[in-house]
């Protein structure tokens, strides 16, 4: 996937969106005009992006971007979106810690406007680490960039965790607590057993995912810590750089109340996906930069928590991200781009790494 072409992720027409767009902008700023209206090619696999500037003699900000409820004619990658949550997220992260969140304008619920619910943030100028093609590939600014200066940006990033982690208190996030009985751990793995059955339904089961299942059971941590709010898409592919230096946050969707690591676990596997996918593809990578025990490190001197159980996090990762992929895979054979294998874990991308860690020996 590093390589092929970019997954459709959507079928409503731009030209269509920018003109009801424009009429919906001048209900809530009267006088006002969408212009120049644009669908990022790095639109994102789940929720549709479009950006724009706002014509008006005193907008609240210039440069806008909206976050679009999926289309469900394009085969959605999660079963619900819920933007009313994400606004509401953003308003908390923004009010309660002194992360760099985008400023939230306004939520529209009802889904005739634009044919889905929305919201409406300022839009950040600066860079972001690609997908596509990764940011671990020769070429990209972060792997032309100096080690010091990923230094940098790492280092900055787990702090925006540690920040996030400490500074929101845990009942003020109870609204995105996960459905379900238990404790925070074990709703959000319930919640992931639930997502991977709505991904197969009527299509082939994985026997890798339902290996690393059973794997995260003989691994289940003795104690898992108390929840704090999670970012739950915790990547630097989901930051705003300004240089080195984060200046916007994104991409909330996944937050959710659970222990700290489930944070961590991702960000480090995140990187190892793209890191694993640049070295088969014959490249040296990026071997160094967020290390599984360098962020451990780093976390544990912002916070005074020292990480706990990574094994069973980074495998849990890795089994979220396979539950994606493999949606995702199914959503391109359903638009003709890829053929069904026989084997359905060849659709996950990295089937590999994912077992390797089932079976204890990719961190050897």
């Amino acid at each position: 996937m590093a390589t092929a072409p970019r997954p459709r992720t959507g079928t409503r027409d731009p030209e269509d969106l920018a003109r009801r767009l424009t009429a919906w902008l001048g209900t809530r700023l009267p006088g006002a005009k969408a212009v120049g209206v644009t669908v990022p090619a790095t639109n994102g696999m789940s929720s549709e992006t479009l950006l724009f500037d706002i014509e008006h003699p005193e907008p609240p900000v210039r440069s806008c971007a909206l976050r679009l409820a999926a289309d469900p004619a394009a085969y959605p990658v999660f079963p619900e979106y819920d933007m009313a949550r994400q606004y509401r997220t953003l308003r908390l992260v923004a009010d309660r810690t002194d992360l760099p969140v985008p400023r939230v304008l306004w939520l529209e619920e009802d889904p005739q406007p634009l044919g889905a619910p929305f919201f409406v943030m300022e839009r950040v100028a600066g860079r972001v680490p690609p997908d596509v093609m990764p940011y671990t590939y020769e070429g990209s600014w972060l792997h032309a960039a100096s080690g010091a200066e990923r230094e940098r940006l790492e280092a900055a990033t787990v702090a925006l965790l540690a920040r996030l982690h400490d500074q929101v208190p845990p009942r003020e996030a109870e609204f995105l607590a996960l459905p379900g009985e238990g404790e925070a751990l074990r709703r959000h793995v319930t919640a992931q057993r639930a997502y991977y059955s709505w991904v197969i339904d009527g299509l082939a089961r994985s026997p890798l995912i339902e290996a690393a299942f059973d794997r995260l059971e003989q691994l289940w941590p003795h104690e898992p810590g108390a929840p704090v709010l999670t970012w739950g898409d915790a990547r630097i592919g989901n930051v705003v750089y300004d240089g080195f230096d984060p200046v916007a946050v994104l991409d909330w969707e996944m937050a959710a109340p659970a222990p700290r690591e489930v944070d961590l676990g991702w960000t480090v596997y995140l990187h190892r996906f793209f890191h694993d996918l640049t070295v088969a593809s014959g490249q040296r990578g990026l071997p160094d930069f967020l290390r599984r025990d360098r962020v451990e490190h780093r976390y544990a001197r912002l916070t005074g928590h020292t990480p706990q159980d990574m094994d069973f996090y980074t495998l849990y990762a890795a089994l979220r991200h396979a539950i994606v992929m493999l949606r995702i895979a199914y959503r391109q054979a359903y638009f003709g781009e890829v053929a069904v294998p026989a084997d359905p874990d060849a659709l996950i991308l990295h089937h590999d790494s994912l077992r390797a860690m089932v079976q204890g020996s990719y961190w050897d």
